[in-house]
C-alpha cells in the first residue's frame, strides 16, 4: 500500500495489486488523498501553478517549474499562509493560517509530478520553497522528505531536494543532523541587521550572527554548499554599503550568492514607497562588487511571473484560481 500511494496512485482502482473486492471495499472506507486539485494557472514559458484545495477548507498553492533545458521541479508549500510577514512577499502578506502535516505536502508533489507527466516530462527535483516557512513545520517537513525519499516510494534523493529558510537558526542546526540532510538555501535579503529586520520580522528572534553559526554548523556536519538568495529590491538592498556586508557575513562559510530581482506584487511597499523592481544596472552592480570580493554569483533565470508563481507571488489566487 505504501509503494502504490507514495508513487502517486490516485485512487484504490489503480491498486491492481489488490483483488477487486478489497479495492471496492477500501474505496468505500477510505479515501487516498485529502486534497484535490483547484484552480490551474499555465505562463507561457512552461511554469504551471495550482491552488491545492485542502480538507477544511484551506488552500495553498504548489508549481511547476521547467528550466532552459526542460528539467522540472516541484516547489511545493509547507504552511497555509506564512507567519514570518517579509514585507517583500505576497504570502507574508495573507497572515498565517496553519502548518500542513507531510500527507499535503506530498500530495503536492504528487500533483505537480502528474501535470509534468500529462506534459510529457519528469519532475526530478523538488524545493520546499512555497508559502511558509519550512522550518518551524520541522517534523511535518521531515517526515515529507522521509516518505519521498523512501525506496519503496518513489526513491527521490536528497540530493534533488532543497530547503529554503528565512533564518530559523535552530531548525537550521536540527535539519544538519538529519542524515542525510536536504540541500539548504537561506534567505538573507540582507546583511545589515538593521535593515533585515525591518526587511524579515523574524530576524528579531534569529540575528544574523546566530545565523551564521548555524549555518557554519550545518556545513561542518554535511560538507555541502549553502545558497544565499537575495531578493532584490530597487533602491533597497543593492548598493556597496550591502556588497561589503554581505561579503562579510559569507566570510568563512561556502556559499554561492543568488540573485532573485523582486517579482512585483501590487500594494507592497517599505518605508513609505512602493517596492519596485532593481534595475539591470543595479543587479549587475552588485554582482561585480560581490564577485571581486571573491564570492560566486548566480542569477535567477526569471519564471511563472505570468501566473504570479515566481519567488514572493503565491498566495495570489482564489479558491477558483482566479486572482484576487
Amino acid at each position: 500500500m505504501f509503494k502504490w500511494i507514495s508513487r502517486g496512485a490516485r485512487g484504490f482502482p489503480d491498486i491492481t495489486s489488490l483483488g477487486k473486492e478489497e479495492r471496492e471495499d477500501l474505496a468505500r472506507r477510505f479515501s487516498l488523498r485529502s486534497t484535490e486539485r483547484g484552480g490551474r494557472l499555465e505562463d507561457r514559458d512552461g511554469t504551471v501553478k495550482i491552488r491545492v484545495n485542502l480538507r477544511d477548507g484551506a488552500g495553498t498553492e504548489a508549481v511547476l517549474l521547467k528550466d532552459r533545458e526542460g528539467r522540472g521541479t516541484a516547489c511545493v508549500s509547507t504552511q497555509a499562509g506564512c507567519p514570518v510577514g517579509c514585507v517583500f512577499c505576497k504570502t507574508g502578506s495573507l497572515g498565517f493560517l496553519r502548518n500542513l502535516d507531510a500527507g499535503e505536502m506530498v500530495e503536492q508533489f504528487l500533483h505537480i509530478r502528474e501535470i509534468g507527466a500529462e506534459r510529457g516530462g519528469e519532475v526530478g527535483h523538488l524545493v520546499f520553497m512555497g508559502m511558509g516557512e519550512p522550518l518551524l513545520n520541522l517534523e511535518e517537513l521531515r517526515r515529507a522528505i522521509g516518505i519521498i525519499t523512501d525506496p519503496r516510494g518513489l526513491g527521490l534523493s536528497k540530493r534533488r531536494i532543497t530547503v529554503s529558510t528565512s533564518g530559523i537558526a535552530g531548525g537550521i542546526r536540527a535539519l544538519a543532523d538529519q542524515s542525510p540532510p536536504p540541500r539548504l538555501a537561506f534567505s538573507l535579503i540582507s546583511a545589515r541587521e538593521e535593515l533585515r529586520n525591518d526587511l524579515v520580522p523574524s530576524g528579531k528572534t534569529n540575528p544574523l550572527t546566530r545565523i551564521k553559526e548555524a549555518l557554519a554548523h550545518y556545513q561542518d556536519k554535511t560538507g555541502q554548499r549553502i545558497t544565499l538568495e537575495l531578493v532584490l529590491l530597487g533602491g533597497v538592498n543593492t548598493g556597496a554599503e550591502e556588497a561589503a556586508a554581505i561579503r562579510n557575513f559569507a566570510r568563512g562559510l561556502d556559499v554561492v550568492v543568488n540573485l532573485i530581482p523582486w517579482n512585483p506584487v501590487e500594494g507592497l511597499g517599505f518605508r513609505g514607497r512602493a517596492l519596485r523592481e532593481p534595475s539591470p544596472a543595479e543587479v549587475g552592480a552588485l554582482a561585480r562588487l560581490l564577485e571581486r570580493g571573491g564570492l560566486n554569483v548566480t542569477r535567477r533565470f526569471r519564471r511563472g511571473r505570468g501566473v504570479s508563481g515566481a519567488c514572493g507571488q503565491l498566495g495570489c489566487v482564489d479558491r477558483e484560481g482566479q486572482p484576487r
